[in-house]
């Protein structure tokens, strides 16, 4: 049978079950990665023809939470398999990104286009054609890694090991902590405290300083997330908090990443984007302040209560 996506996720859609806390982390993070390559399976198409950008979005963060998944649980999955699986994802999620930054960098370029008037909003409309056109060009190059062998290779393969049971871990002489209920605590608040430990040095962080923060928030919401059904509720107000606190830094991301690529993007002086440039080095100052209020909040006993209760109800 030919390839499609469709097919793909029929196969797999009834061997999806919930993480239970008497798991092993093995059988626990089998059972993420097959729900999350079914996720990155259902947007492939839109994908392709970027009809609706979120697609590309989406299936970008399927990818990512599969390679979290795949740091996080390393000690518990086969690495040979692992390395060669994470290969492949870390190429397509390559692809995907270069996608994704047009498409984040056109949608916010037409909404400060927007509320332009006259020669200043066609002015910018240049910028918009030129952006336009690369999107183009990386979404051609997306679609012809979607239609590699290679890849669809990759997909069967991957479907085929996760569809198939974790073994139970056997011990020779010195048990050590191998069931959901008892290791993921740890992985909890070694995440946490590779957040927390910024707390020295965010007040003067630079722009690298921040982003690798936001990497090391994101890895600590991916493993909320993607152990939620087994935490206690409050987890799900934990999660929303660093939401909150990644969009902060996604978008000064965004706009650091928006100064460089379109600084000098075209040839002759635009005023419109040099307005636009100076609209972004404005922004980036009030979401800095917005983060170090809600990076403030994080930190406070109340939230930091929360994860404690969540992780709790594991005992």
């Amino acid at each position: 049978m030919a390839y499609s996506p469709a097919h793909q996720i029929e196969r797999i859609t009834p061997a999806i079950s919930p993480v239970l806390p008497t798991d092993s982390m093995a059988e626990a993070g089998r059972k993420i990665l097959l729900a999350e390559l079914a996720r990155m399976l259902q947007h492939e198409a839109g994908s392709r023809t970027g009809a609706d950008i979120e697609d590309v979005h989406n299936m970008r963060v399927a990818i990512r939470r599969m390679r979290s998944a795949m740091r996080l649980l390393k000690p518990y999955l086969k690495q040979k398999a692992v390395r060669e699986y994470n290969t492949h994802l870390r190429a397509l999620g390559q692809v995907l990104g270069e996608v994704r930054d047009l498409d984040v960098m056109i949608e916010q370029l037409q909404q400060y286009q927007a509320g332009l008037d006259g020669e200043l909003r066609i002015s910018l409309q240049t910028v918009l054609d030129e952006l336009a056109r690369r999107r183009d060009t990386v979404r051609a190059e997306l679609n012809e890694y979607l239609d590699t062998k290679t890849y669809r290779r990759f997909v069967k393969s991957f479907r085929d090991w996760l569809m198939q049971p974790a073994p139970e871990p056997a011990f020779e002489g010195t048990v050590v902590p191998y069931r959901v209920q008892h290791a993921l605590p740890m992985l909890v608040y070694d995440r946490l405290a590779a957040v927390r430990a910024y707390d020295t040095v965010v007040e003067t962080a630079d722009t690298p300083t921040l982003h690798a923060l936001r990497i090391e928030f994101k890895r600590l919401r991916y493993l909320l997330s993607l152990f939620q059904e087994v935490l206690g509720p409050q987890a799900a107000d934990v999660i929303g908090e660093i939401k909150t606190i990644q969009d902060y830094l996604g978008h000064l991301n965004d706009g650091a990443v928006a100064r460089e690529r379109l600084d000098g993007l075209l040839d002759e002086d635009n005023p419109a984007l040099a307005e636009y440039l100076a609209f972004l080095e404005a922004q980036a100052l009030s979401l800095r302040a917005d983060f170090l209020v809600a990076w403030a909040r994080f930190n406070s006993r109340k939230v930091q209560q929360k994860l404690s209760s969540a992780v709790l109800a594991l005992v």
